[in-house]
């Protein structure tokens, strides 16, 4: 497949994606949301590599637009590698989580392909994680690929980005991620600033 062929194909499948997602899986996170800024509670976003990328981007977002406490359990690195190397990675994300007074008020967000998985073993870290929000009955919202994994089968809410192509899955998950946020943080509901260029004449 030469160059132009393959742009075209991969925004074709883009268009696709859009096409297949279920809205009113995002109208319910949506609406998860919603009662989470009600109650003062605290969003913890999540998520390995692109989605770590994603999760600090994200808490930014959601604290300035929407005006909700959000965080990134990434965004520290003194505090995540010290939990690495006391503890260990699998527990990292559940740890912080734990020493940020995690209470039945607050969300896990998770940004992930795959969602994690106990077997096989993959974003361990994540399934943790998990765990623990559901032991202190905290909400648990995802926007993941695949099969959406152990966050869409213990999830209060989550969108699945449908899958396409399985040799592009990573790429239009990631991609999909990051224009759902931004649709949610500038849904009305969640009664939005205006964003700086949006405020330009």
């Amino acid at each position: 497949m030469n160059s132009v062929n393959f742009s075209d194909s991969f925004l074709s499948e883009i268009k696709k994606v859009i096409d297949q997602l279920n809205i009113e899986d995002l109208d319910s996170l949506i609406d998860v949301i919603c009662d989470i800024k009600k109650d003062n509670g605290r969003i913890f976003f999540s998520g390995s590599g692109g989605g770590a990328g994603h999760a600090s981007h994200a808490a930014a977002d959601f604290r300035k637009l929407i005006n909700i406490e959000s965080y990134s359990v990434t965004d520290n690195v003194s505090e995540l590698t010290s939990q690495i190397n006391d503890d260990s990675w699998s527990s990292s994300y559940k740890n912080i989580l734990k020493s940020s007074n995690f209470s039945n008020k607050d969300c896990l967000f998770v940004f992930s392909v795959g969602g994690g998985s106990v077997e096989p073993p993959v974003s361990n870290q994540i399934v943790k994680a998990i765990d623990y929000v559901l032991e202190v009955k905290g909400k648990i919202l995802g926007i993941v690929g695949r099969d959406g994994g152990y966050t869409r089968k213990k999830g209060t809410a989550s969108i699945l980005i449908p899958t396409i192509s399985d040799s592009l899955v990573t790429a239009h998950t990631e991609g999909m991620q990051a224009y759902l946020w931004h649709l949610i943080v500038s849904h009305p509901k969640l009664s939005p600033n205006i964003p700086k260029w949006e405020s330009v004449k």
